[in-house]
């Protein structure tokens, strides 16, 4: 680091630009030696494309003389699996047990949707229950959590299959106390095919005669399920309880060097504390996914994580229409570059299991789980997962929530914290300022991981984040 620019690795084409530099933003990449056309351009020491037009020393690379090209990934199964330490001293947090064993992090009572149709009448019922909560505090609130699907589908095959495994995900999640399900009644998503928890409510619009009278019976369920919601204390659980989605937003040229890495140190302390944390986003590791195949802990782990990008490369038309023009205003040029910053959220330690869109996690430690890059639709996923806590790094400054699950919010640079400091909940870019180092932005992490855990409010959570951000994944014809 010359304190103007860092460069990452001793191989690298490429150093960041710490602060504004001649014809080069902060945050982008600057050439440290000249560079041919079609010449491979290595960041994090490894090829983040090829050169389009003639580089000199000292130039700014982006998208005008840097594009996509042929990227060798030796597909190495299990050659960097190292043992897991166990931590010098056990970390727990204050957790609500269920009957059944499972912990949770937060205690809501929750409204599904079968359809869109019912929308509008779960939100009404939330939104009415709101003020029978006032009388149960143990209660975090009732929360609607609606989607734009559920009819104009065919009644099998993969997109009804991925729907209902998401609702019957969130249904089951352990930081819903009870769950009311709502549907219109005529939709090709019946009630019937769901899998709820034994005595869950559900009923119908049409069956009980309309909004109103389906409104007003929604109330009289939240007033029969609100006492026993309300009968649960926090007590001391063990940090192997905790399930973390690793996700990112609104990525720039800084989130692979200090949000992403520092979330990967706290992921590592979690998963040395037996928990587990979930690495998703396919299509942003894509390209990089050669350095998730090298800690698989065994053949058959990593050839499913190929298995899922193959079948992105046929699915989409291009796996460069990713960064987005926000990542590329921030820094970033390509997805191989974009990846490689981003693989950082998963850590060191051995990647034990790849999972479906939504599939339960049964495993512990660090997890592949296969979803879009589109983060409301990711985090969805991580959460129909079980996953009971979500951190979320962002460089351009992403607002995010996802109920029932808590929401941490990382910024990469210290003027996205400043100016959206509210949204914010860590401040990554003290790494860049020489403040502290990411082992130990890591460990803050953790802590504040537990503490939140344990009952304390996100930003996310203080400004009302959380019930519009439900994005089941939608595939298939609408018919």
């Amino acid at each position: 680091m010359t304190g103007e620019t860092l460069l990452l690795h001793p191989e690298d084409d490429v150093a960041v630009a710490l602060r504004e530099l001649p014809g080069v933003p902060r945050g982008h990449k600057v050439a440290v030696h000249d560079l041919a056309v079609g010449a491979p351009v290595r960041k994090y020491g490894q090829a983040i494309g090829v050169v389009t037009a003639p580089i000199a020393a000292g130039d700014h690379v982006h998208t005008h003389n840097l594009g996509m090209g042929p990227h060798d990934r030796a597909y190495d199964f299990g050659t960097e699996v190292r043992p897991v330490e166990p931590p010098p001293a056990p970390a727990s947090f204050q957790g609500i047990v269920r009957p059944d064993g499972r912990v949770a992090t937060r205690n809501y009572i929750g409204i599904l949707t079968s359809v869109n149709c019912s929308a509008t009448v779960a939100k009404r019922i939330a939104s009415r229950a709101s003020a029978l909560c006032e009388e149960f505090p143990n209660v975090d609130g009732v929360v609607a959590l609606t989607h734009g699907t559920g009819c104009g589908m065919a009644a099998d095959g993969d997109g009804i299959r991925l729907l209902r495994r998401t609702l019957t995900g969130y249904a089951r999640h352990p930081n819903f106390a009870a769950i009311l399900v709502v549907g219109l009644g005529c939709e090709v998503n019946q009630l019937t095919g769901f899998d709820l928890p034994e005595g869950t409510p559900t009923m119908t619009i049409q069956e009980l005669g309309g909004t109103s009278a389906t409104v007003r019976r929604g109330l009289e369920v939240i007033r029969e399920l609100l006492p026993a919601a309300n009968a649960v204390t926090r007590e001391p659980v063990p940090a192997s309880e905790l399930v973390l989605g690793l996700q990112c937003g609104g990525s720039d040229g800084y989130s692979g060097i200090t949000a992403n890495p520092a979330l990967g140190a706290a992921a590592d302390l979690l998963v040395r504390h037996g928990g587990t944390a979930i690495l998703a986003e396919t299509p942003e590791v894509y390209g990089a996914e050669h350095l998730l195949t090298r800690r698989a802990v065994s053949r058959a782990v990593g050839e499913r994580l190929i298995e899922r990008i193959h079948w992105w490369e046929s699915y989409a038309e291009s796996m460069d229409n990713n960064p987005s023009p926000g990542n590329k205003a921030g820094g970033l040029t390509t997805i191989l570059e974009k990846s490689l910053g981003a693989v950082a959220k998963g850590g060191t330690t051995p990647l034990t299991a790849v999972y479906e869109y939504a599939e339960p996690v049964t495993g512990r430690g660090f997890v592949f789980m296969d979803t879009p890059g589109y983060d409301p639709v990711s985090a969805t996923g991580q959460v129909a997962g079980g996953a009971n806590l979500i951190c979320f790094t962002t460089g351009r400054g992403s607002v995010y929530g996802c109920r029932p699950a808590p929401s941490l919010k990382l910024a990469s640079n210290r003027e996205t914290y400043r100016a959206m400091e509210e949204d914010m909940d860590v401040d990554c870019g003290a790494i860049l300022d020489g403040e502290v180092t990411v082992a130990e932005l890591g460990e803050r992490i953790f802590r504040l991981v537990l503490d939140v855990a344990s009952g304390q409010q996100t930003a996310s959570e203080e400004l009302g984040f959380g019930d519009e951000e439900f994005a089941p994944w939608q595939l298939g014809a609408v018919m």
